[in-house]
């Protein structure tokens, strides 16, 4: 789960997906500006609210919706510039995995030809290599291989998501998109999951992009984090730096709602006011000024982009100690 020798794999800048409001000349600026690196064999966290944006980050990158405007290399390759037989070779190296396992799996194929999916659109393999391929990715997810000649309905919620793990592994990519891969399970399932997708990881050299709302679960898997509020990212840190230090208001508020197993110990709960605001007419300057503890008036004006504040450590935030020395060097 560490950065191989900081080879970046994956680079996005100025990412804008915008939806188009029905009878209205109005956008939802779901994600409005979002530049990122994710290096070679690393996990790189993507948490928020509900809404933020974080999805949307995700599908743009594989271009399963198609990006308003930015731009984003893999591998030094401008996905956004790509034709369709450029995207489908891409295809190969570039996986998601879905929330939802009940419907990620398609309840009409046997679980074998799910998994060989992948391999048979690829032309990859005949038909005997297709189903040792089948029975190989089961068992490294931890299931039976005799399970490929069943049902998807058959099968636990936990059970159903190592199903589609395995359907993204076919194709031996470097890069999986996780959205929210665990927060549909139970609790107790949801530690089985990330514990096979750090062992993946480790086995195959996997990077990931792992998209939740359970911080918990992100600080457990992530090499860094990056935090996005209302379309932006407001802070970006190794996870090590971020749980311990938070700097953005909005960090650190999140942070103050995981529950702590210790019932003898307390943390100071901090409750933002209000609701989030629409992302079709966001707030001007800082989106998070309308419902930040410390906002002032000059967060009305400065939109602040993110700043290094210390090594690695970056943040858009005005208030923070840093942010303007930072801005000034520039």
């Amino acid at each position: 789960m560490s950065r191989n020798s900081h080879v970046q794999l994956v680079s996005v800048r100025g990412l804008v997906k915008h939806f188009a409001v029905e009878n209205s000349d109005d956008v939802v600026r779901a994600v409005d500006g979002v530049s990122f690196e994710i290096f070679q064999g690393e996990t790189l966290g993507l948490v928020g609210e509900s809404g933020c944006g974080k999805s949307t980050v995700g599908r743009c990158l594989l271009r399963l919706i198609e990006p308003t405007r930015g731009e984003i290399l893999f591998a030094g390759r401008d996905v956004v510039a790509m034709g369709k037989n450029e995207l489908r070779e891409l295809r190969r190296e570039m996986q998601i995995v879905f929330q939802d396992p009940y419907a990620s799996l398609n309840p009409r194929m046997k679980v074998g030809d799910i998994i060989a999916e992948p391999l048979v659109i690829h032309k990859i393999g005949d038909r005997k290599e297709r189903r040792e391929r089948v029975a190989s990715l089961l068992a490294k997810v931890g299931l039976d291989p005799d399970y490929m000649n069943r049902y998807s309905h058959e099968f636990s919620g936990g059970q159903r998501q190592r199903i589609g793990v395995a359907r993204t592994l076919a194709l031996n990519p470097k890069l999986i998109v996780a959205d929210e891969p665990v927060s549909a399970l139970d609790v107790s399932v949801q530690a089985q999951v990330v514990n096979l997708f750090q062992d993946l990881q480790k086995e195959f050299g996997l990077t990931y992009l792992f998209i939740s709302h359970g911080l918990a679960v992100v600080e457990h898997i992530s090499t860094r984090v990056a935090v996005m509020y209302l379309g932006r990212i407001v802070e970006v840190a190794s996870a090590v730096d971020l749980y311990r230090q938070p700097l953005h208001p909005y960090t650190k508020a999140l942070l103050s709602a995981i529950p702590i197993p210790d019932p003898k110990r307390k943390r100071e709960r901090i409750v933002l006011q209000g609701d989030v605001p629409t992302p079709i007419n966001p707030p001007s300057g800082c989106r998070f000024r309308t419902r930040c503890p410390i906002a002032i008036d000059e967060c009305a004006v400065i939109d602040p982009e993110l700043r290094e504040v210390a090594p690695g450590h970056t943040v858009a935030c005005i208030r923070v100690p840093g942010w303007r020395e930072s801005r000034a060097e520039e």
